[in-house]
């Protein structure tokens, strides 16, 4: 990947990814306190939508900047000769370039996660006093509570979403005969989003519950299958499906600015 198409992928994914967390962002305080296990009302309800809201500013921009430079980067490299190169292994690669990805831009995403659902789901406190009181009671690696949960989440979905939206692109470019204008791509990630992110909302819940739970319980240890067995037993497919619409809606809507933005401001720096 050459220097100016390296820098291209960080502004453009960075600024992609403040625009979409910031725009929806009462969207997703909604979905958090769906999927809490004290209940939305006892959450916080309606109260204090934009509760959260500096970590999801203070993230936002190295979170997306670092997803989008490695997948360019890893599409660059496995695309460069060998058997990945050939067109019709382009899912694979586009899963794999995903997939890793994701993982490096959790290393950003979790800690400001952790913070920023906290304050959504204790709307009277503030940003800086749940990171302190996180810090203090639990160390640094209670910012990273929920990290393999998140990337058990981020990489199915990621496997759904980028293929499904490179796929869409290729199709609709091969039916109009030239390359899709931005808008059309992110109508392409509308669709690949909000298919992902209902097929993932169960890891989203599971999530959800390890990251709002008090430190030391059964929870908190991010027993996956052990918190999804929970919530089915306690509230049955409803409860592993909870706030599905609420994140279809931020994530589809999410996907058409956060994809339409990032081609478009990639291709005006290129």
């Amino acid at each position: 990947m050459e220097r100016r198409e390296f820098v291209a992928s960080l502004v453009a994914g960075g600024c992609a990814g403040m625009c979409v967390d910031l725009t929806l962002f009462p969207l997703d305080t909604i979905k958090t306190r769906l999927q809490s296990q004290q209940g939305f009302y006892k959450a916080g309800g309606f109260r204090g939508i934009y509760a959260g809201v500096p970590s999801a500013a203070v993230g936002s921009f190295p979170n997306a900047a670092a997803f989008f430079v490695t997948y360019e980067c890893t599409k660059s490299l496995l695309g460069a000769g060998g058997a990945l190169a050939t067109p019709h292994v382009a899912p694979v690669t586009n899963m794999l370039a995903a997939s890793l990805g994701e993982i490096v831009a959790c290393l950003i995403r979790v800690p400001t996660e952790v913070v920023k659902q906290r304050t959504q789901a204790c709307p009277s406190s503030t940003t800086y006093n749940i990171l302190l009181t996180t810090l203090r009671e639990e160390g640094v690696g209670g910012l990273y509570r929920g990290y393999f949960s998140t990337v058990l989440r981020e990489i199915p979905f990621s496997l759904v979403q980028f293929p499904l939206w490179e796929y869409l692109k290729m199709l609709w470019s091969q039916r109009q005969g030239h390359t899709l204008h931005s808008w059309q791509s992110a109508v392409c990630g509308a669709f690949a989003g909000a298919v992902a992110a209902f097929a993932t909302t169960p890891l989203d819940v599971a999530k959800t519950r390890i990251m709002l739970a008090k430190a030391g319980s059964a929870t908190a240890s991010g027993n996956i299958p052990l918190v999804l067995l929970d919530v089915w037993r306690s509230r049955g497919l409803p409860g592993l499906f909870a706030g599905s619409m609420p994140r279809m809606a931020f994530i589809s809507v999410g996907g058409f600015i956060f994809l339409g933005a990032y081609e478009k401001i990639r291709r005006t720096l290129l």
